[in-house]
C-alpha cells in the first residue's frame, strides 16, 4: 500500500488514485513514499511541532477575549453619551478606566474605542453586549463592569436620570444585586471624593 507523508510523518493514503510521479492527486503538497521504515515516533514529533506551530506568533487571535473588550467598551461608550452631552473628564476616564481594565497601551485603546462607537451606534438594545458578558464572566467580573459604568457616570459630576437607569438595566442584565449595585456606586463615590480632597 502507498502511503504518503508530510515532512517525515507516514500516514495511510486513504483516497487513493496517487500519481506515478510521487505526487498525491488530492494533497499535491505530499510525498508519496513506499518505505514502511518510518516509525510512529516520526509521525507524533511530526504533530508535536504542527502544535507548536500554532501557539506561536501565527496563531489566531483570542476572539473571546476580543468580544469582551468590545462589548464592555461598548458599554461605556453608551453610557458617556446617553445624556446628550460628552464630557472631556468623560473621554478621559473611558480610556483610563479600560486601560487599567484590560492592561493596554493608549493606542490599543483609541482604537477599541472607534470600534465601540461603531457598535453602539448600530446596537438596538443592551442585550447585544450584555449576552456577550454573561457568557465569559463570572459574578465578580460583572459586577467590574457595572463599576466602571459608574466611573463613566459620575466622570462630570452629575449623574442623569438616563445614565442612572441605564446602570440600573444593564446591572439587572448582568445578574448583579441591587445591593451591589448600590454598594459599588458608593465605592465610586467616595473614590471621587478622594480625588476632589487631593486636588
Amino acid at each position: 500500500m502507498n502511503r504518503y507523508y508530510y515532512n517525515i510523518a507516514v500516514l495511510p493514503c486513504a483516497h487513493g488514485g496517487c500519481a506515478a510521479n510521487g505526487k498525491c492527486v488530492l494533497f499535491p503538497h505530499l510525498i508519496l513514499n513506499g518505505d514502511r521504515a518510518h516509525s510512529a515516533m516520526a509521525l507524533w514529533e511530526n504533530v508535536k511541532d504542527f502544535m507548536q506551530n500554532l501557539t506561536q506568533d501565527g496563531a489566531p487571535p483570542n476572539l473571546g477575549e476580543e468580544q469582551l473588550h468590545l462589548a464592555s467598551a461598548a458599554l461605556l461608550v453608551h453610557a458617556m453619551v446617553i445624556d446628550g452631552e460628552v464630557d472631556a473628564r468623560e473621554k478621559e476616564t473611558l480610556q483610563r478606566v479600560l486601560q487599567t481594565a484590560y492592561g493596554m497601551t493608549p493606542r490599543d485603546v483609541s482604537a477599541l474605542i472607534t470600534q465601540a462607537k461603531e457598535r453602539e451606534n448600530q446596537a438596538v438594545d443592551l442585550y447585544a453586549f450584555t449576552s456577550v458578558l454573561t457568557g465569559q464572566l463570572d459574578q465578580d467580573g460583572r459586577k467590574k463592569i457595572v463599576e466602571m459604568l459608574w466611573e463613566i457616570v459620575m466622570a462630570d459630576g452629575v449623574i442623569h436620570e438616563f445614565e442612572a437607569n441605564l446602570v440600573w438595566r444593564v446591572a439587572e442584565l448582568l445578574g448583579v444585586s441591587a445591593r451591589d449595585r448600590v454598594r459599588l456606586r458608593k465605592r465610586v463615590e467616595q473614590r471621587h471624593l478622594r480625588s476632589v480632597w487631593n486636588e
